[in-house]
């Protein structure tokens, strides 16, 4: 019951501790929280912590009116301009850092802090880390775009650490992020991570797979001292790279370290210290601990089903984990092109991002000199930060004198696609601003002027190596797609088109007014260029297969929210099921700006013939008609090279599947919304989410479903799905196969997965028999017929259930016992015993105690200690003990008196 409970008032949460928390708490906590959760759950060494929820950043813009000042300023800004982003950063940083966080919110904060400086026996040193609610996107996740700030001491201090958190989510790189990405600024929020700082001798991070495409290969890279050094390029550090099921190391790289991070002693936060001059050039990680970090690694690889990119540390002989997340950065070039053999080479180092290009020199030393790159420059630097991205996305190539495999370069360099070359020590000495350059990053090598690479460079975006092992089938698989900028990225992709498209990305980042507004400053062709220019660059790069663009679907608070939008939009209570989807596209409100969404259609089609469109929320078949009619006078009609779709979301689409079918060429099946409406679950409640009770596989949504696919397939339309559901769940993925489904639409990171799943559930079904006139039937083929005698020869032939004595013989779990740690061996199985012991008078006493120390103590005085030091002398509490033993029974038991959750 205390469980449920718990459950229920998540979503109101302030303060979450890791055990409170699993991965599917990434809208309280974002993406390092949920996570940090997940690991400490699983039984992984994580420096314990608690996180400030996304809820109380919300809760802090409003309460001091920073979020009408912020969406202000932010107001019409062209992030293209670096040196406008810049401005605009600065001044909502500013006004953020200045306003003071409420009361109530210090207070909560005061005393979590205490309550973990308990915990420890001392007054911790914590790192302050910032956790967006929409980071670390499979298909998008720039590293390093809010602060993070270590080695915070002390009440006051930490406040003022997780006040610049919040401020960071406006660094110049986090608002031309989401820009690009078309998020709405006011719907991220941010949660403050607090986590007991790690003083490392020695860290760095893992990927547990290969990113440049070596699958079976684990990769870890180290260096003295914090693990920031290695993250963000400052070092070139320790290259081990390690066989994944052997977990031999196959080979080192062991690089000079002339200085290193870690916490300093006089002031609050980070110092840099040199390093003796006999262990700069040694091994940094032993040969035991490398063997120890994969074996972690592939734990946690095969606990969230995807490799992860994973930050560690060690202090005294002790591993810690402390972050992991999915690697979104996994080559998705196949670059073919033969290592150059003429030419002079004026540099090398490690190949992160495979291409070949050449080019001129911009050398970047500081931020002063980012607007000096251009589109197809070759960016030379020391080593990139979070704040280079923009300039990053015009660079043809990247060359770093720093940084290894694992850092941000290399990191945002493979997810943009850009060609980069870290650690090669030198290159800004070798080089100068316009000298022409061939960067070889497939092989790590910079030539000297422009090199006859001997074919045509195979940038071509084309395919994870796995693609080409890809199994063929029936069942059409699309990808989603909403960034013009990504079309040339995923155009080589094994898909047959794309499934979905949604227009208002494209209104959101390219026109980014309301269309009244423009209509009524006489602006109206501006619109119909810019909604062709985008969505043309994605149906140039997909031809000659299929793009299905989805109509504008814009709610009332999402359209008010564009610059003028106020203006053309009333306040609704529930705009989730308001004036969206068909029901504008007739209303004389705004009937003007829906023609503007026809004639950019029909400018896209005089080139791109390859353009269908998808007619979103469509509650009656009237509505379809009047629809249908309105762009059939605008000389957009069905047939011939043309289709017509609906986006079956809603019950009627359902219920009434035939007739919809009449009026259209296809179906493709909005899951989220017809989950939402079949089972009247808000899709955006985080409490109802918790509750488990928004579910795709729902009976009813499911029936829903079926509906829909037998309706298409009675009027002989295609049916596609473009929801998450198939993607993230197989077996509902083999469902609609089964009931016979079209197409399936996912996302880019699941189009292997998704299409090994399909193929798996096609050759599951019985091979159709041929009918009387040569077509297949397919009717009843997952039940064939049974006769009268066929339950019962099947009763005799099936075999009884062994006994459960003869289970667990078989079984043998006790052999698997021993092993303590859950990476090296199955988890143990739990105690059996169900009720707890109960406590004896003496804990509930240190109970006592530790509550009046938490509630009532002001660290940062003299005080502290000697409280401490007498809680310590009467055995109380302990300091806890450094060792590579898992933590002794007496101290989880403390942890459970003090929070029931532990």
């Amino acid at each position: 019951m205390l469980f449920l409970r718990q459950c229920i008032n998540m979503a109101e949460k302030r303060i979450a501790w890791f055990q409170e928390l699993s991965k599917k708490d990434i809208g309280i906590a974002g993406g390092k929280g949920a996570n940090l959760g997940e690991l400490t759950q699983v039984g992984l060494p994580v420096p314990q912590g608690f996180c400030v929820t996304a809820q109380v950043y919300f809760d802090y813009i409003n309460r001091t009116g920073l979020k009408s000042k912020i969406a202000d300023l932010l107001k019409g800004l062209d992030v293209d301009d670096t040196t406008k982003l810049s401005e605009t950063s600065k001044q909502i940083r500013d006004i953020m850092t200045r306003s003071p966080m409420p009361q109530d919110i210090k207070e909560e904060l005061r005393d979590a802090y205490r309550r973990l400086c308990v915990l420890e026996g001392n007054q911790v040193y914590v790192a302050v880390r910032s956790s967006a609610t929409a980071e670390d996107l499979p298909e998008a996740s720039f590293a390093g775009q809010q602060e993070t700030y270590l080695d915070i001491q002390g009440e006051n201090e930490l406040i003022k650490a997780v006040r610049k958190c919040w401020a960071s989510l406006f660094t110049p790189r986090a608002i031309f992020y989401r820009e690009k990405q078309g998020f709405d600024h006011n719907k991220v929020g941010l949660s403050a991570v607090i986590q007991k700082m790690i003083n490392s001798e020695v860290a760095g991070v893992m990927f547990t797979t290969d990113p440049t495409g070596q699958k079976r290969q684990i990769i870890i890279e180290a260096g003295y001292g914090l693990g920031e050094a290695v993250v963000s390029g400052k070092i070139t550090p320790d290259t081990y790279i390690i066989d994944k099921d052997t977990y031999e190391i196959k080979s080192r790289k062991i690089s000079k370290q002339e200085d290193m991070i870690t916490r300093s002693n006089i002031t609050i936060g980070t110092t840099v210290k040199p390093i003796p001059q006999d262990k700069q050039q040694a091994q940094k990680l032993m040969d035991g601990k490398i063997k120890e970090l994969s074996k972690m690694g592939n734990f946690i690889e095969k606990h969230y089903g995807h490799p992860q990119d994973i930050e560690w540390a060690i202090n005294k002989g002790r591993l810690y984990i402390l972050q992991s997340r999915a690697i979104t950065t996994l080559s998705t070039k196949k670059v073919e092109s033969a290592e150059i053999k003429e030419g002079e080479i004026i540099a090398e180092g490690l190949p992160s991002s495979p291409g070949v290009k050449k080019g001129k020199v911009c050398i970047v030393i500081n931020m002063k000199d980012l607007s000096k790159v251009q589109k197809g420059d070759i960016l030379v630097t020391t080593m990139t930060n979070p704040d280079m991205v923009p300039a990053m996305s015009k660079a043809a190539a990247i060359v770093t004198e720093d940084g290894g495999m694992t850092s941000h370069a290399a990191i945002v360099s493979r997810e943009m696609g850009v060609p980069c070359i870290v650690g090669t020590g030198s290159i800004t000495k070798v080089v100068k601003d316009n000298d022409e350059i061939t960067v070889d990053a497939t092989h790590g090598k910079v030539y000297k002027g422009y090199v006859d690479t001997g074919e045509e460079e195979k940038d071509i975006h084309a395919i994870e190596a796995e693609f080409a092992n890809l199994p063929k089938t029936k069942t059409k698989l699309y990808l989603n797609l909403a960034i013009p900028d990504l079309a040339q990225k995923y155009k080589d992709y094994p898909v047959d088109g794309i499934g979905l498209l949604r227009e208002e990305f494209i209104v959101t980042t390219f026109i980014k007014e309301h269309p009244m507004k423009l209509i009524e400053e006489g602006r109206q062709q501006e619109f119909v260029d810019k909604l062709a220019e985008g969505v043309g660059k994605i149906a140039e790069a997909f031809a000659p297969r299929p793009v299905v663009m989805r109509l504008s679907d814009f709610k009332t608070d999402e359209y008010h929210d564009l610059p003028g939008g106020e203006k053309y939009e009333e306040k609704e209570e529930n705009p989730m099921m308001g004036w969206r989807g068909c029901s504008r596209y007739y209303h004389e409100d705004y009937h003007p700006a829906f023609l503007l969404e026809v004639e950019a259609i029909k400018k896209i089609r005089e080139k791109h013939k390859n353009l269908w469109v998808m007619l979103p929320f469509v509650r009656t078949i009237n509505e379809l008609k009047k629809v249908e009619k309105i762009l059939s006078d605008h000389g957009i009609k069905r047939g011939g090279d043309f289709q017509l779709w609906v986006m079956a979301e809603i019950p009627s689409n359902a219920l009434l599947a035939e007739e919809f079918a009449k009026y259209c060429d296809g179906f493709s099946i909005g899951s989220n919304d017809l989950t939402q409406m079949t089972l009247g679950v808000d899709r955006n409640s985080e409490l109802l989410g918790l509750m488990g009770l928004f579910d795709e596989r729902n009976a009813a949504v499911k029936k829903a479903i079926s509906m829909i696919i037998q309706g298409a397939k009675k009027q002989g339309i295609t049916v596609s799905i473009c929801g998450q559901a198939p993607s993230n769940y197989p077996d509902f993925c083999k469902f609609l196969v089964k009931e016979g489904i079209t197409s399936i639409s996912v996302n880019p990171d699941a189009v292997a997965k998704t299409r090994r799943v399909i193929a798996e559930a096609e050759k599951s079904l019985e091979p159709p028999e041929p009918s009387e006139h040569g077509t297949l039937k397919r009717e009843k083929q997952d039940e064939p017929q049974k006769t009268e005698e066929e339950p019962k020869k099947q009763e005799e032939e099936t075999p009884k259930e062994p006994k459960p004595e003869e289970k667990q013989e078989e079984s043998k779990p006790e052999e698997k016992k021993e092993e303590p740690k859950p990476w090296e061996t199955p988890k143990k199985e739990e105690s059996t015993e169900d009720t707890p012991k109960e406590p004896k008078p003496e804990e509930e006493k240190k109970k006592e105690k530790i509550d009046e120390l938490a509630s009532s103590l002001r660290w940062g005085e003299e005080k502290q200690t000697e409280e401490i030091k007498k809680v310590e002398e009467t055995d109380e509490i302990k300091k806890p003990e450094i060792e590579e033993k898992p933590p002794e029974k007496p101290k989880e038991e403390k942890k459970k008196k003090l929070f029931p959750f532990f």
